[in-house]
């Protein structure tokens, strides 16, 4: 009998097979982690700080969307204490960016 795949192994909420773009649509769509990521996209910023940008969010999620973050590989804890981006995570949100700028077109289309 074939051996399961890695991807297939780990089960992800939505999906029985675990596929990684299954897996990471998951992480993405936990409350507050694309905010977070959003927030991180320019510079560093301190669990205050990043709390601040998030609109005062829980400070008990964003702990623990931030660990899920780092243990993905997305966010570190730089040397100064405030959360960045990792190389991944900046290919991430550079993934966002036609999104952002089609939001962007969508609301003065609709004149908001």
């Amino acid at each position: 009998m074939a051996k399961q795949s890695a991807s297939r192994s780990r089960s992800v909420r939505g999906s029985r097979t675990g596929r990684p773009v299954m897996a990471l649509l998951d992480l993405l769509g936990r409350r507050w982690s694309l905010r977070i990521l959003w927030e991180l996209r320019e510079a560093p910023l301190t669990s205050r700080g990043l709390r601040t940008a998030c609109d005062e969010a829980s400070p008990t999620v964003l702990q623990a969307r931030l660990s899920e973050l780092r243990e993905a590989g997305f966010v570190e804890l730089g040397e100064g204490g405030g959360y960045g981006l990792t190389a991944l995570g900046r290919e991430l949100c550079e993934t966002f960016i036609p999104l952002h700028r089609f939001a962007e077109r969508w609301r003065s289309k609709r004149g908001a």
